[in-house]
């Protein structure tokens, strides 16, 4: 059904009234499809109509087949002729029951997961991939000192560059990284050099050498292929090149990482083009909305994911983060116990 809600997207948007709305989220709110929280963001932070139809359909159909299935039904109680003019009229499309507002044991963890909470894979799982696919074996979490990267820059000496919100990223990176089981450096508001300096330090830790793994996350603002510091101005240069993080991490500069796969986020924008997924839904500027600036890049044991494309900006919130930072760790959390990180890195994509 989030296919179905995929398919009808365009024609939800146009033709959903407001009355209409407003019921839905009501119900979605009793059938624990959506939190206070979510539910606030479609009414308080969007201003027309249009935009809390899209925001809503959207959050629905990024938690999976039963939510999506439920606002479906709900949408034929409250609409029924949208429902027959968006086709979403067959007896398929209602083949799951409403939740009820009691709790109850999910058959599917995801369903009805906190976002921000990982869920974890079972021991069978585990053993079964590793038995059964070729896959970079994870060591025993009692020997094993996996150690991330997470950096960043919030204030800059010029204070239109000020990342508003860019905090909660923080917080969600960090909660998620935790939660995976690696030991956190952090590092806020440093220079081009000083970023160099915390990759170079990193690459050197002697905890590779008993890990399985790596994640380094860089966040700030960008540009096509560097990431600024906090003293970049017109005629201060202040950046630091995405490339050092590859050569930083390579098997001669990183040998306790040999053979171990190394994760790198970048938040950033890397241009000042509007970004495509804006243009094409036809969505204008929106109120709290500030430019950030999907690009996969894989070397030897690199899987890399990038905010946005070369020469484009990215998105962020200036009270709730950047909007790439929330559908990664929110897909992470709800997907990590059944995926591979491509998996991850490609739902994560469908929403930036």
């Amino acid at each position: 059904m989030a296919g179905e809600l995929s398919r009808v997207r365009a024609a939800f948007v146009e033709n959903v009234s407001l009355p209409v709305l407003k019921q839905l989220l009501d119900d979605l709110r009793t059938d624990r499809v959506l939190n206070e929280e979510e539910a606030d963001v479609v009414e308080q932070q969007y201003s027309t109509r249009a935009d809390k139809a899209r925001c809503l359909v959207d959050m629905v159909r990024r938690k999976g087949q039963k939510p999506s299935t439920i606002m479906i039904r709900r949408l034929k109680e409250r609409d029924e002729n949208l429902c027959d003019h968006l086709g979403l009229s067959g007896a398929n499309c209602f083949s799951v029951p409403v939740i009820s507002a009691a709790p109850q044991a999910p058959s599917n963890p995801a369903s009805q997961q906190d976002p921000n909470t990982l869920i974890h894979c079972s021991a069978a799982f585990r053993d079964q991939k590793i038995q059964q696919e070729d896959v970079y074996p994870p060591l025993d979490k009692l020997v094993r000192t996996r150690l991330a990267l997470l950096i960043n820059n919030v204030e800059f000496n010029r204070a239109d560059l000020l990342r508003k919100g860019a905090e909660k990223d923080e917080e969600k990176m960090e909660a998620l990284l935790k939660a995976l089981g690696y030991e956190v450096l952090k590092y806020r508001n440093c220079s081009g050099q000083d970023i160099d300096n915390a990759v170079k330090e990193y690459s050197q830790r002697e905890e590779h050498f008993k890990s399985d793994s790596a994640f380094v996350v860089i966040m700030s603002h960008g540009k096509r292929d560097a990431i600024l510091g906090v003293h970049w101005d017109i005629g201060n240069d202040d950046n630091f090149p995405i490339d050092n993080i590859y050569k930083h991490l390579s098997t001669d500069r990183c040998p306790g990482l040999l053979n171990k796969p190394k994760v790198i986020l970048i938040q950033a924008c890397r241009g000042d083009e509007q970004g495509s997924v804006w243009v094409s839904d036809g969505i204008p500027e929106h109120r709290n909305i500030e430019d950030d600036s999907h690009r996969e890049h894989k070397e030897k044991d690199f899987i890399s994911l990038l905010s946005c494309t070369p020469d484009k900006k990215s998105y962020r919130h200036v009270e709730h983060g950047t909007f790439f930072v929330k559908w990664l760790t929110e897909v992470f959390n709800q997907h990590a116990h059944e995926d591979h990180v491509e998996e991850l890195f490609r739902k994560a994509s469908m929403n930036t």
